[in-house]
């Protein structure tokens, strides 16, 4: 399953200005879709395309378009309905995703259910934000743009965060009020009754449980199996922009000084930072204090650079999620020691680039809908300081990359969805809580359980944001038991990962 989270980050590919994007002008007066027509688009792949409304308060009005796929079940002899997947974000591509993952994702209901995702509204081929009218525009405005780590960078980003929100505002300001969570889960429901469906099997993945938890408590009588893994907590981010950052890094160091825990247990044969007078933890915070400092060359990457300290923050921001990457990126962290931080520099880039600026500004542009900000642009770089002491490793990053813009964006969400959360279903809604995990800290699950009306925990004491980044054959059967035969784990089960970080026995 690790290949799924694998494809989201390299290819979460948000091109707002692509000419597909033309035919969901705002003057589209379509009606909206009442029967979908899939045609085949790869080995049991089914692909369609459907009209719902802008705004489903008027769904005579205009409509947008929105992307599907399924890929069906394996044991049809045996199928039971369909299963809806959202693989997080905000804003990932769910044709992308069931495309790359579909016969791992047919696993999870044991091979008895097509599995159906879309791409949300306002991303990819489902009407994207659009904040440029050309390729040419984009590549310019983002062209050096990098996480500021000082004063004065800091104040020229405000700057160029401040222009993008005027920039998304005069070329997508008729759809940015319409893309909240609360619309996505109004066309989840629509889909869902179009694939003739009473009611609903869906398993959301990070950002994805924000969607079921919004799902579940406006259409609690329609659910009949949810599973969230990775769970986002709906009270803190619904607060506003400044919440979601604080709240949701704050479980990135504790990953962090596990990774380097780890890493001094196991010693240099598995570990690379390991080993010698200075422990992982020393060598770090030398490596931080050298690049504060002065940039470490990164001659092998095209072309040749140097990583700073915002590189550095970013090219840890994928190996947090994914214990299986653990020894190669201490191997890498040791060589930016050693004077050669190409790595960690090709880490990075993707993330600095044209889709991955993108990409963020689209998750942004759902989040600020959802909520925004409740100070002003002028005092972001002041937060930052209070970003840093909830996290030294991802504050500055989520609080600069990710939901700065809210601060400055043009319009306000007017559909939003922002409690209660306690709605009850009929059958229990699953969450999968990760003992370790960066980005959803376990703490969002127990909340969540306890907000929830009808909520079980499983609790998988690995590593990595969601539960298949760190494999365990426990979740695997919970997982096929509960999708297939509505049979939730006993309140209070623990499941343990099939191998440690750094190898098998290893922590």
């Amino acid at each position: 399953m690790r290949a799924m989270l694998r494809w989201g980050l390299a290819a979460v590919l948000l091109l707002g200005f692509a000419p597909s994007a033309a035919a969901d002008s705002p003057q589209s007066q379509k009606s909206p879709s009442t029967t979908i027509v899939w045609h085949s688009c790869g080995d049991r792949l089914e692909c369609a395309r459907i009209r719902v409304p802008l705004d489903w308060d008027h769904p005579r009005g205009r409509t947008i378009g929105l992307a599907l796929i399924r890929h069906l079940a394996s044991r049809p002899e045996a199928r039971i309905g369909s299963l809806f997947v959202n693989p997080g974000g905000p804003g990932e591509s769910g044709v992308g995703f069931v495309r790359n993952a579909g016969d791992e994702l047919d696993g999870w209901g044991d091979g008895r259910f097509d599995v159906v995702s879309w791409d949300p509204r306002g991303t990819h081929a489902s009407t994207p934000v659009r904040c440029f009218r050309s390729q040419r525009a984009a590549d310019t405005f983002w062209k050096g743009a990098s996480i500021p780590t000082t004063k004065r960078a800091s104040k020229a980003y405000s700057r160029k965060v401040a222009d993008l929100a005027k920039r998304c505002g005069r070329i997508s300001g008729w759809l940015l009020p319409h893309i909240s969570t609360a619309d996505t889960a109004r066309d989840l429901d629509h889909l869902r009754q179009l694939v003739g469906e009473a009611t609903i099997t869906y398993a959301g993945l990070s950002y994805g449980t924000m969607l079921g938890q919004t799902y579940a408590n406006m259409y609690p009588r329609r659910v009949r199996a949810m599973m969230l893994d990775g769970v986002v907590d709906p009270v803190q981010y619904m607060r506003s922009a400044e919440s979601r950052t604080a709240h949701g890094v704050q479980g990135v160091d504790e990953v962090y000084d596990q990774f380097l825990t780890i890493c001094r247990q196991v010693g240099p044969q598995r570990c690379a930072l390991a080993g010698g007078k200075r422990t992982p933890a020393q060598r770090m915070r030398t490596l931080l204090q050298r690049v504060r400092q002065s940039p470490i060359p990164a001659p092998q990457v095209a072309p040749p650079g140097a990583l700073d300290e915002g590189d550095l923050l970013l090219s840890q921001f994928q190996p947090l999620r994914a214990p299986a990457d653990w020894p190669l990126n201490a191997s890498q962290l040791k060589a930016a020691l050693n004077g050669d931080a190409s790595d960690l520099e090709a880490g990075a880039r993707p993330l600095l680039s044209l889709e991955g600026w993108t990409a963020t500004t689209t998750s942004t542009a759902i989040s600020c809908a959802d909520a925004g900000a409740r100070r002003a642009l002028k005092d972001w770089p002041g937060l930052m300081q209070r970003y840093k002491r909830s996290s030294r490793m991802q504050g500055i990053v989520n609080g600069w990359w990710l939901w700065a813009p809210c601060a400055a964006w043009p319009v306000r969400g007017e559909d939003a969805y922002r409690g209660k959360w306690n709605a009850s279903t009929k059958t229990p809604v699953l969450l999968i809580g990760t003992r370790y995990d960066p980005n959803t800290p376990y703490r969002n699950a127990v909340r969540s359980q306890r907000l929830l009306g009808n909520a079980v925990l499983l609790t998988h004491n690995g590593y990595g944001h969601v539960s298949y980044q760190d494999p365990s054959a426990c979740v695997e059967r919970a997982r096929v038991d509960y999708l297939v035969d509505l049979v939730a784990p006993a309140p209070g089960t623990v499941c343990e990962p099939d191998q440690s970080p750094f190898g098998q026995g290893s922590g």
